[in-house]
């Protein structure tokens, strides 16, 4: 009796240990994954019907049935209805909207996917996943005109501009010139009126071309160009023969106060080539990436600029400089601001108030200040010997901000001044010139408020 009791036990163990195996297995093999199918779609989506939406579906085990399917809430179309024997584990699907056998005058749709995956869970039937998306149909192109704009750029220089624009699903409005510069845009006034700031780069050898552009979360699009009387302008150029004097002396010292790790074991002319070339273009940059923002301020006023007091000019805004050695050109550049010389260590105050988004060290423009007048216009004060504000810190009109140097990429007590547009270094001399001032921008600008406010 004991014997039999034994082996029964036997037995059920056994079993039990199979079953336990068994059940290990299903857990963990990979013929019976547990997770459902993944449908990449938003769960609200803007369609002109001007092109396929595309939906992408994934599983690990792979797809096994897709089914899509459109509804109006009274009407339902299959548009996908598919079995797939191979295991598949990707699929992208371009949906169109139905041109047969579905009609409807209405805006909103549901669009539902249903898939099922090959995996044996769920006794061999497989992982479900069922999502919908609303489908909100907008074939309107946005609405947009200029309401008011400055009557002409100078290469090198900015323009203003305020427009209208409108839609039920508006998405982004922005300015677009043809050197794929987008100059952001802000509310002005108003809902649905907007301001932005457009400049002409100095480098640039075409003529600008800008446009308003407005678009909606359906892909609508509406352009509007705006015309500006463009009037180039003939900055100086210059060669600059480089002498072994200044290169193993004022050069290397550079170097190495800026640069020393990676141009130790370059000749002093490589080290010149190194800064003028790869450090420009790195504190360009930085200046780019400090200064490409925009926001309105609602009381928006600016004086003219005269950030040192009795200072001489010692270099103007768009000289092109070409560098040569033994009578071979080895490097060239953009001089994009206006050098301004006085006494060593002299204040350099800000004529305006606004906010320090920059406060450091920045390669050839050694140690500088960025302060935002807000309508993305920035100042900027390079090569000083000490900073006096900290970044995020609010500087008020006449406060000094810094002391002149020599800092950087400079071999002479002088402040670099600048006026920044969103990332783009301007004629800093425009906004020195009350004139300019008032003729290009606030005229401009309280003009478009007089228009607006006429406006039922």
């Amino acid at each position: 009796m004991a014997r039999k009791n034994n082996s029964s036990k036997r037995t059920f163990l056994i079993i039990s240990l199979i079953i336990i195996l068994l059940m290990a297995f299903i857990y963990n093999s990979k013929m019976f994954e547990r997770e459902p199918p993944q449908v990449v779609a938003d769960e609200t989506i803007y369609w002109n019907l001007k092109k396929p939406l595309d939906v992408k579906i994934s599983d690990a085990s792979g797809i096994k049935r897709v089914l899509i399917q459109l509804s109006d809430g009274e009407n339902n179309i299959t548009l996908f209805n598919d079995k797939y024997s191979v295991h598949d584990k990707e699929l992208e699907f371009n949906i169109t909207f139905p041109k047969k056998g579905f009609y409807s005058k209405k805006n909103e749709y549901t669009l539902t996917y249903e898939v099922v995956d090959h995996s044996f869970w769920n006794f061999f039937m497989g992982n479900k996943a069922i999502k919908e998306s609303v489908i909100i149909v907008d074939k309107q192109d946005p609405s947009v005109y200029v309401v008011a704009n400055s009557y002409k750029i100078t290469k090198g220089g900015v323009g203003v501009v305020i427009f209208k624009a409108g839609d039920a699903n508006l998405d982004e409005v922005y300015v677009k010139t043809n050197f794929d510069k987008v100059f952001k845009a802000v509310t002005f006034e108003k809902e649905g009126y907007y301001i932005a700031l457009v400049s002409w780069p100095r480098e640039q050898k075409n003529l600008l071309n800008a446009e308003i552009v407005v678009t909606d979360l359906a892909g609508n699009v509406a352009r509007e160009r705006i015309r500006y009387y463009l009037q180039d302008k003939n900055y100086k150029s210059s060669k600059i023969a480089l002498s072994d004097n200044f290169l193993n002396n004022s050069i290397v010292s550079l170097a190495h106060d800026i640069a020393d790790e990676t141009t130790q074991d370059m000749s002093a002319l490589e080290k010149f080539v190194f800064i003028n070339d790869n450090l420009r273009k790195e504190s360009v940059k930085t200046i780019g990436a400090v200064t490409d923002n925009i926001s309105y301020i609602q009381y928006f006023s600016l004086k003219p600029f005269y950030p040192l007091k009795n200072g001489a000019v010692v270099a103007s805004y768009g000289d092109f400089r070409t560098y040569e050695y033994d009578k071979n050109k080895v490097s060239e550049s953009y001089h994009l601001g206006l050098d301004l010389a006085s006494t060593s260590g002299a204040d350099i105050t800000s004529s305006n108030r606004g906010k320090v988004v920059f406060a450091g060290d920045n390669n050839i423009y050694g140690k500088m200040v960025i302060i935002n007048h807000g309508l993305g216009i920035y100042s900027l004060y390079g090569h000083c010997s000490s900073l006096l504000v900290q970044e995020g810190e609010s500087v008020m009109e006449g406060q000094v901000i810094a002391k002149t140097g020599r800092t950087g990429f400079a071999f002479g007590d002088h402040l670099h001044f600048g006026i920044v547009i969103q990332g783009i270094e301007v004629r800093p001399e425009e906004w020195m010139d009350e004139k300019w001032m008032r003729d290009n921008l606030f005229d401009v600008i309280n003009s478009a408020k007089s228009l607006i406010k006429s406006e039922k």
